[in-house]
Formats: C-alpha cells, structure tokens, sequence
C-alpha cells in the first residue's frame, strides 16, 4: 500500500507498520523497546508520530492505504521527548556517558536534544552481576524495556529472564534471582545484543574506548553458518555479535560464535614452524620447515611412489583452501589420497542422499523450517550442537507445529515433543522401517507423486511388511504405541520436515540409516514439491559440506565429479597442466591401516587433530608412529602434532579471506579480522609456500581465484565466485551461470537421479558393529556439549571452562546405584579397544545401560574406547555405539 511520510511517499507492505513505513522512506525513529527480531511492544513511547490524524505509536500501530504520517508533529514530538526524560531522570550519569554507537538511549536523547531531565528521579543503587563470564548485568542501566526477557523466550526459547519488582525498581532478574551464571541462560548474547542501554553488556564493551574496525564474516564452529560481525580494538577482539539480518542466523548467535574468541589470543598460539629434532620439536624457519618436508616427501614418493603420501584436509578450513589442498596432493604429488573429516561425520549423508536423490546435500534452505507443521529430529541435539538451529526448532514448536524426537538420550527438544522415541542406539533403520510401514497402512502416502516421480516402491513395500510397530518395539525398545503415534502425526502434515544429525550418519549402517529416513520423505511427497520443506542434515563443523563440496575426497574431483571418468579427469588436467590419477586414494581409515601396513610412509595432516578425534585413537596414534613422516597445520601443539615431524603455524577462521559452505549447501564469505600472530599463515599460504619448495606451480595465487577455477571446471559451482558473494550475499548450490540466483530448493522438476526420480530403499535392519555383553553392559553414546566444540582446542582457551571444565560420564542413576557410584565419583570406562577415566553424572537423560560423553577434552580420552567399526558403504565410523565396562576408579 502507499503511504506519504512527510512530503515522501513510499509503497510498504500490506502488514508492514508506520515504522517500516517511517524507515523505508529513509528515516528512522528512537525505539527504545523494539527490536525488529521480536513482537512489537509499544511501551516506551518514543516513537510517537501522527499518523492518519491521531497521535500513536509507530512500531504497533498497522499502516493503512494513503495513510500521511507527520514525523515532526509538536504534540507528539513533545510527548515522546518527555517520555525519554521520564526515564532517564532514573538513570545514573554514566548512562548517558556510553558511546552513541553502544546505547539507544544515547541515541534517542541525541534525537530529541535532551542532556538532562526536566523531571526528579530517585537515586538507585541496585549494583552489578558479573558473576557469568560473558553476561554482565548494571541493574542501574536497566529501563524495564522488556527486550532482553523477549529475546530470551521469542528468539531463543530459553524463558530464563523476567521482570521483577514494580514501577522504577522495575528490573531485568535471570532465573529464580539468584547470580546470573546459575540461571538456565545458555550464553547466547541476544539480551546483551538486543539492550538498549548498556544495563547487560560484556567485558569487551564495558571498555568504553572506541572500536577500530567492523568486518562481517562467517562463524567458523558448526555447520549452520551463522553471519558475524568481529569488532576489534588494538588488534584484539574486543566483541563479536550477529549480523542483523543475515539470512541464516537472522541476528541471533550461540555462545561458541558469540563469545568464544580469546582462543586466538592464547599464550599457547603456535606463531613459529616447529621442526623434530632429537625428538623433540623445536623452533626452526619456514624455510628449513619447507625444505624439510619437500625434501622428505619427494624421497618418499620416489622411494616408494605417490601413492605413500596420504593428506587429511580440513573441514574448519575454507572452501578454496580445501580447493588447493586436493590440487596440490593431485598434481605436486599425483595420489589422490586425500580425504576430509566429512568421513568421520556426514559421509553417509553425501552417499545415501545422492542414491536417493541425486546431490551430495540437504533438499531445503533452513528458511523452509518456518512453514514446517512437523517436524522429525532424528539424531540430533540442536540445541547444544547446533543452537541456533534449536532455537528456531523451538519457535516453530511454540507456535504450534509438532515435534517428532528420535534419539536414544532425552535431549531438550524432547521435553516439548508430542513423541519422543527412545530407541536402542543402532537401531535407526527398523525405527525408520516402521514408521514407513505404519506411513503405507495408513494411507499417509502421496500416491501421485510415488507414481510419477519415484522407483522402487513395491520392493519397499514389500520389505516393510516385516517392520510392524510390535515387531519394531523388540528391537528398539520403544513401545509400539509411540512408534504409531509418531508415523500418523508425522503422516498427517501437510508440510512436514526432517531434521537429521551425526546419530543418523555415525553407525555402521550409517548411510541405511539416511536412506531409509528419506524414504519418509518420499513416501509423504515432501521432497521436490510445492511447500515442501524436506531434509535437512546438520553438518557437524563449519565447512564440512564444502570440504567434500571442493573434491578433498579420495574418490571425487570439486563438484562430486567421480576420478574413474576419463573425461572428468581429462577436463581437470586441461586446466592443471597436469594428469589427475584415475585409481581412488584412501579413506581415513584405510590411511591408518595403510600406514601400519607399511604401505603410507607419509602422513600430511591439516586442522585436524585426529589423534583425539578420530576413533580407536590407539590405532591412529601407532598409524602416527608408523610414518617416516607426519606433517601438521594446527593452531596449537594438538595431540597429533606430538607425533609430527614437522608443525606448521596456522591462521583461524577469525584470519582467513575465503568462503564456508553451510549445512544447507549455501556459500557465504568469510573475511579476516585479525593478521595471524607471528610468522602464522593461512592453509592456502602454507600449500603454496610448499607447492613452491617442490618447484610446483598451483596457480589460482588469491583464494578468489581458486574459487573462480574451481567454479569453471565444476558445473553445480559455475555461478558463484567471491564477486558475486560480496555483492549479492550468500548463493546456494546448484548455480549454474553467472545471472542464476541458485537453487535453494532442490528437485522442482525433477531429481538428479540418471533416470530423473527419487529412489526408494529397501533395506533391512542389521545389529550395530558391537553388542553389550556380559563383559562390557553398557553402551556408550558420544556426543557433544552446549559450550565446547569438537576437540575443544578453541573453547577450552576460553572462558566458556568457566561454565564446564572437564567432561563428565553421564549414566542413568538405577546403573549408578548398582555400581555404587555417586555422583563425582571418578570411574574408569573400558571397551575392547581402550580405557579412560571420568566423573559420573547420574542422570534421567540417559536410559538404563546406556552412557554419554563428549570428547571436548583430551584427559578424558573417549575416543580411545570408540571401536574401529565403520558404515559399510563410506568408511564413516561407528562414534554412536560402543559397548564398554564402567567401574568405580580405585
């Protein structure tokens, strides 16, 4: 509709408000308790405007056709004004003392001329909360906006804040009153992003000095891809907060992205290349570092050929480091041994979604959870490992849409779900097999789109008889009656999502586990059809889509172009200048085995640190061991650098011009804040200072231009290139020209099948890699935590050890009581493969004969009991079940 501000008239949507209309003719209004990611309150009254002849205020009252709105109208200027007086002649002097750019309130007075009130206030010392390391509270600063309590509930569902006592005394109170870090607040920094007065900041903006540069990048913890903007001062970060507006994160952030940067600061930073000497590692040069491993690999490789190198690329790396990475390991030493930790995590994802559908990616852009009437959580915990994904599952849930939970823990969600589904760890597929049976007795199919889009629905049908719910139950352990339950609301949707995580992938039927969950989506038609808000898969670290996305894969080219065609290959040498070898390298595993074997001589490992991460780490550290040569990039001595021959100093996230691709296959730009410490360099620096000491040229010399080569030899990339990000914002994959905007939603017309229709997968139940027995009871699940990510190597070295310091063993409290174990009783936990020792945590959380723990801590070594077992068709490991022995630590 068109409305007139002032003498501008400008055309606003048919919900939009005054204040949308106010701001899109170009001017805007102090609001002092509106946030534009929250409902609209209308209590401050500084936005007081006439519009359509009456005096209200801008950011409730609805626009209508030809409305005029006069902006400079004295009876409501004057109301408004006064309004801001009113609050602050409650205030102390240094609310006003903050700088305009931290504080509405400053802003607002700035507005309205006002330097001090016309009205008397009382004096107020209500004093301070700093007792959370990241969260601090000035109670004297606080206007009872009410922001900061709608933040926590409208955005991130928590409801840990509301507004106690009356009138003026009116303040901000977490939790049950008590300090701040004891509340249920989960350090997500909306309330402080969203304050308008400086009442809740942190320790960075308590400094009032000025900040020095703004640079808007992409958080470099999970997969989601969340938009940041990194403040620093005296080259140091001195805050990072979301971006408003960013089309994923939508100006929320969780408390690794928001607050977890002073690892790039620590003591501990490597800011030298480190060289074995006598055993020991010690400082040297790049150029003795770069001689040294060129000199040692090209030995190795005429000694005993390329394929005796093995290179582990990085998914906390860019894409076009990545991009390099696979080049470099193709042409510099021609062995296409290279894999990334995409292996250890969503491998399944990439192979059961491309056998279903056609792409190595999930169908739906996160946007489409906002329509979702239902959503199924298989396997995920997004509220820790992905938060703000959990948020926005939160909001949907809140509003109304049903919540379907499988997971063998009760994880948060599950507490608002209409079902929750407990099932035995390993048993993903009969769950899933039943839920399709029931889906099919039901009717709740779309027999149209079975029809015409779809194959392999009478072998399904078929192999799905033998799922009934009773059936299913014996092997899940989950009561018939649920599994029902769930398939008919999930049956019943006219938009149903699936939200799916590393519970799905990392089984030794892991990629089953992914089809025959597709298969859901299939069977409802919501994949590729109108509305439809299908699959997404939440990709554990920042850039693991794009790391596979770039072809750092032992068996794919960029693009998921398979090296066994001869054309493929050929149109890469073409522009290389070099063959591309035709054999398939080795996978992770296969690369430890190899190097035992004797048949790997050399190791070269990038941003990861496998010696904690990786499964059986007993079996990784002797693969160390084994190799003439292991080479490392890392940010700290990490467990793996201690068996290396060679450490490299490696840039951050926070460091690095390039680009992540999210969980929802969207490109997004990342972009240094900071210059590494010391000598530290980039990945893509550091390949290209070795490429140089092994007189190889890798050309693509700026990480826009790998992205440019890469996009021109790949078709799924050819419109996307660091010119058209930084102009347009993020694109999604497929993007096939310059001038497409890219395909958030998969599957229109058709599904990129060869026969152009989605595959149906008839495949049975088999028993996980291990069983409990009576030597080992317990199965234990691995996972993560709210405030530490992967290895920890960040988050410990920041205050978020504060908030959990060391890593506990979560068991049901029947299973604690039979061990005579309370709670923060040390134990040891045995499995076949190794030992380490915890806490225990007696818990409801858990089922009986069940435990969990994360492996953010290198002193609790989780993945030395994890077995060897992998996912039969990608060499994904079994991380979610492994049977141990727990007894108490003597």
């Amino acid at each position: 509709m068109r409305v007139t501000i002032e003498n501008t008239t400008v055309d606003v949507a048919d919900d939009a408000t005054v204040l949308d209309a106010v701001r899109a003719s170009g001017t805007d209004l102090p609001t002092l308790c509106h946030d534009d990611r929250l409902s609209p309150r209308g209590s401050c009254r500084t936005c007081l405007v006439r519009a359509g002849g009456r005096i209200v205020a801008a950011c409730t009252t609805p626009t209508s056709e030809d409305m005029h709105v006069d902006l400079d109208d004295p009876t409501a200027r004057r109301a408004a004004k006064e309004a801001v007086e009113l609050i602050i002649s409650e205030l102390p002097a240094r609310a006003l003392e903050i700088p305009a750019e931290r504080s509405e309130l400053v802003r607002a007075c700035a507005h309205f001329g006002i330097t001090a009130s016309s009205f008397t206030g009382a004096t107020h010392d209500r004093g301070v909360d700093h007792s959370h390391p990241y969260v601090k509270l000035d109670r004297d600063l606080c206007i009872a906006c009410g922001r900061c309590v709608a933040m926590c509930a409208e955005v991130q569902g928590t409801f840990a804040l509301e507004l106690t006592g009356r009138g003026f005394n009116t303040v901000v109170t977490p939790g049950d009153g008590g300090p701040w870090v004891s509340s249920p607040c989960v350090g997500c920094g909306g309330c402080v992003d969203s304050c308008p007065t400086g009442a809740l900041s942190e320790p960075g903006l308590l400094d009032l000095r000025p900040i020095t540069t703004t640079t808007t990048t992409t958080c470099g913890y999970c997969g989601v891809g969340c938009t940041l903007d990194v403040h620093v001062r005296d080259s140091t970060i001195a805050a990072i907060t979301p971006t408003h507006g960013a089309p994923v994160n939508r100006g929320h952030a969780c408390i690794k992205g928001r607050f977890a940067h002073a690892f790039t600061r620590a003591e501990d930073r490597l800011t030298t290349p480190l060289l074995r000497r006598d055993g020991q590692l010690v400082e040297t040069t790049w150029h003795e570092a770069l001689t040294t491993i060129a000199q040692r690999l090209t030995d190795i490789r005429d000694r005993h050929g390329p394929d005796a190198i093995a290179m582990i690329s990085s998914a906390r790396a860019t894409n076009e480091e990545n991009y390099l990475a696979q080049k470099f390991i193709r042409t510099a030493i021609g062995t296409n041994n290279i894999d990334n930790c995409s292996r250890l995590c969503h491998a399944p994802s990439a192979a059961g979604l491309t056998a279903t559908f056609g792409l190595a990616g999930g169908t739906n852009p996160l946007d489409d959870l906002d329509h979702a009437d239902c959503i199924l959580l298989a396997g995920a915990n997004p509220t820790e490992a992905h938060p703000v994904v959990g948020a926005r599952i939160k909001q949907r849930v809140l509003a109304g849409a049903r919540l379907v939970v499988v997971d063998p823990r009760r994880i948060e969600l599950a507490a608002l779900a209409d079902v929750h589904l407990q099932n035995r760890p390993g048993s993903n597929v009969a769950v899933f097999n039943a839920l399709a049976h029931q889906l099919i007795d039901d009717d709740h199919i779309a027999h149209d789109f079975l029809d015409q889009r779809t194959t392999g629905f009478d072998e399904a049908a078929a192999l799905l008889q033998d799922y009934r719910p009773d059936t299913v139950a014996g092997i899940a352990n989950v009561p018939p009656a649920a599994l029902v339950a769930a398939a008919r609301i999930f049956g019943r949707a006219e938009h149903p999502v699936i939200v799916y995580g590393l519970g799905i992938t990392e089984h030794a039927h892991g990629t089953d586990g992914v089809r025959t969950l597709a298969n859901l989506a299939i069977l409802r038609g919501a994949v590729g059809t109108p509305g439809c808000c299908g699959i997404l898969p939440l990709r554990g670290q920042n850039n693991v889509q794009g790391a596979s996305d770039m072809g750092a894969l032992p068996d794919t080219l960029p693009g998921y172009q398979p090296v066994t065609d001869a054309a493929v290959r050929d149109r890469f040498a073409a522009a290389w200048g070099h063959p591309v070898p035709e054999r398939p390298g080795l996978r992770i595993p296969q690369m430890f085995d190899a190097a035992i074997n004797g048949n790997v001589r050399a190791l070269y490992v990038i941003g990861e640190d496998i010696a904690q991460s990786d499964p059986n780490t007993g079996h990784v550290r002797a693969a160390l061991r084994a190799c003439d040569l292991v080479v490392c990039h890392d940010l700290f001595l990490s467990r793996t650098a201690e068996h290396a021959d060679v450490v490299l100093p490696a840039a951050s996230f926070l460091e690095k011009d390039g680009t992540f691709v999210n969980f929802d296959r969207r490109f997004q730009r990342v972009r240094p804040a900071l210059t590494p410490p010391g000598q530290a360099d980039t990945d893509f620096g550091i390949l290209h200072r070795l490429a140089r000491a092994l007189d190889a040229d890798l050309g693509c010399h700026t990480p826009a231009e790998a992205l440019t080569e890469c996009a021109a030899l790949t078709p799924v990339f050819a419109g996307i290139s660091h010119h058209r990000l930084d102009t347009e914002g993020p694109l999604h994959w497929p993007c096939q020209a310059p001038d497409q905007p890219g395909e958030a939603v998969l599957y229109r017309e058709r599904f990129s099948t060869p026969d152009g229709r989605a595959a149906l997968a008839a495949l049975p139940y088999l028993p996980p890699g291990e069983q409990p027995d009576a030597e080992f009871p317990y199965l234990l699940i691995t996972g993560r935590r709210l405030v530490h990510y992967n290895t920890g190597s960040m988050t410990r070295r920041t205050p978020n050890t504060e908030l959990r310091p060391t890593e506990t063993l979560e068991l049901h409290p029947t299973d604690a009581a039979h061990l005579r174990v309370l709670a923060g009783t040390k134990v040891t936990v045995t499995s076949r493969w190794g030992r380490a020792t915890l806490t225990a945590h007696p818990s409801h959380d858990i089922a009986p004969g069940q435990a969990f723990a994360s492996f953010h801590f290198p002193n609790a070594a989780i993945n030395d009991l994890t077995s060897p077992h992998t996912d039969n068709t990608t060499g994904c490991p079994e991380y979610k079940v492994t049977a141990v022995r727990i007894t108490p630590t003597r």
